[in-house]
């Protein structure tokens, strides 16, 4: 699914929640993949609100805890941006 798309479509009537790749950018990405990920979709669903940052409902046994880290730390960052 297309963030952008879903935002422009029912951001105004829908909160978002998650939507950070678990099946292939989660466990398998890069710090730096994961990073970028993250701060897509957060700058994308969160204008105007309406978006809670989050890998849908858990997290899998196979993500690295490094990317589990990196997403908490870029919440935090982009929350103070």
């Amino acid at each position: 699914m297309n963030p952008e798309e879903l935002k422009k479509s029912f951001g105004n009537k829908l909160t978002f929640w998650g939507g950070i790749d678990t099946q292939t950018m989660f466990p398998f990405g890069s710090a730096k993949e994961v990073s970028q990920e993250v701060k897509r979709f957060a700058s994308t669903m969160s204008k105007n609100g309406g978006y809670v940052l989050s890998a849908v409902r858990n997290i899998q046994h196979e993500v690295p805890p490094e990317n589990i880290v990196i997403l908490y730390k870029m919440a935090r960052e982009l929350k103070d941006e």
